[in-house]
């Protein structure tokens, strides 16, 4: 089982639970899943850079990444519908957990000038987005083997209903929310 998850059902739920009093323990929010999404601009140049990206995606995530298509046609960034533009991946079950333990344990402390993560990046229905300038702050990624340095979105879906739940159960996760 992954640490994260025994920590959640250990601490976080009995906090969560004192904190907003809820009748059902169903009612407790949860990370549902982590979407993590690369999208590589100079794709339109040159293919390779999406088969790198692709790769460094998969180090990261420990699971193959899905390339994104592009939907339609854009004369003035010369893309063209059906061109590959990026990758995703979708993390569920303990391989979320462990990505969202290097997450906050190694990867955000290696980022320079960390001053935290915006606590105000909720969309309103719980999810919380934010983003990365560079893959190298993980330690799967050999900086030597790194051709171009891409940055990324990780999304957390949660089942939270409202901003101030998604943030308590993050925060129980010691996520470095800025003060």
């Amino acid at each position: 089982m992954a640490r994260l998850r025994e920590h959640f059902n250990t601490v976080v739920k009995p906090a969560l639970q004192e904190k907003f009093n809820y009748a059902n323990p169903m009612q407790l929010p949860k990370i549902e899943k982590i979407v993590l999404n690369m999208g590589v601009g100079q794709a339109t140049q040159d293919r390779k850079k999406v088969e790198a990206a692709v790769s460094d995606m998969e180090k990261i995530a420990g699971q193959k990444p899905i390339v994104t298509t592009a939907r339609k046609s854009i004369a003035g960034f010369k893309l063209r519908d059906g061109m590959n533009v990026g990758c995703k991946v979708t993390l569920r079950g303990d391989q979320m957990y462990e990505f969202l333990d290097r997450l906050v344990n190694i990867a955000l402390p290696r980022v320079r000038d960390f001053r935290g993560l915006n606590g105000k990046s909720f969309d309103g229905r719980g999810n919380y987005a934010m983003g990365i300038k560079e893959q190298i702050i993980f330690p799967e990624i050999d900086y030597d083997q790194v051709d171009e340095i891409r940055g990324m979105d990780i999304v957390i879906c949660t089942t939270a209903k409202t901003n101030e739940e998604a943030y308590e159960l993050l925060a129980g996760f010691d996520m470095p929310f800025s003060k």
